[in-house]
């Protein structure tokens, strides 16, 4: 898993490194810009955002317990990428495609953010607040797949507000979720790590300690009885 993630890693950066090179000779090359400077632009922008997506995917790399989202979340953002670039380069608006691409894109969007959250505050056991921001998560991608795959009735000012309102609590429950997780990692770091049952108080310096094992070695002795006939004479 450790080489699979590292091969992942510098595929990442290898393709969005010559994708942004492209987008760069696309933006300072002479001539007009046109369709072509456009496109580039815009299937850098896919793979950008494609790359940051797979981070998140891959921070579940090591949770064997949650890995599937991860997992998911990768074939579904792959998918979602591979439509984004035939529109960009197909040249007609399909109405299917476009709806496949808001659908993948939205699911995508939601399993990154699941993936982000989990590796941070959900590998051991999800908890209240945890376990309230997925499901208000899913909520809002439930409430902007089904106006595009027209299901139900038309949307009105109500539907709105409730994607309004279920959007800021998402977004709030994601900074909060991260923060304590941050903090509290940050917290566990500074404390100082508790004293060992087994370990005993050093009483004999460095020093000392190579002047007791010279005498002992003189004298043809072990440092411990040299230190023993030390204290006999000494009590005496």
């Amino acid at each position: 898993m450790r080489d699979m993630r590292r091969v992942v890693v510098n595929t990442i950066i290898g393709s969005f490194s010559l994708a942004a090179l492209l987008g760069i000779i696309a933006l300072l090359g002479g001539g007009d810009f046109g369709k072509t400077e456009v496109r580039v632009l815009l299937t850098t922008l896919v793979v950008g955002v494609q790359s940051v997506a797979a981070l998140c995917y891959l921070s579940l790399a090591d949770s064997p317990r949650y890995r599937w989202v991860g997992v998911a979340g990768g074939a579904i953002s792959l998918v979602c990428s591979v439509i984004a670039l035939i529109l960009i380069w197909g040249g007609e608006d399909s109405e299917p495609l476009l709806r496949a691409f808001f659908v993948t894109l939205t699911v995508a969007a939601t399993l990154a953010q699941t993936s982000l959250l989990l590796a941070l505050a959900g590998r051991e056991r999800i908890g209240p607040l945890l376990g309230a921001t997925l499901a208000v998560a899913a909520g809002v991608a439930g409430l902007i797949v089904g106006p595009v795959l027209e299901i139900g009735s038309d949307p009105g000012g109500g539907y709105a507000r409730l994607l309004g309102v279920l959007g800021i609590l998402d977004v709030l429950g994601t900074v909060v979720v991260i923060a304590t997780a941050v903090f509290a990692r940050a917290r566990a770091d500074d404390s100082p790590a508790p004293p060992s049952v087994d370990a005993e108080p050093r009483l004999l310096s460095t020093a000392l300690e190579v002047r007791v094992r010279e005498a002992a070695k003189e004298r043809g002795t072990s440092p411990a009885q040299l230190i023993s006939d030390a204290l006999d004479q000494y009590l005496r």
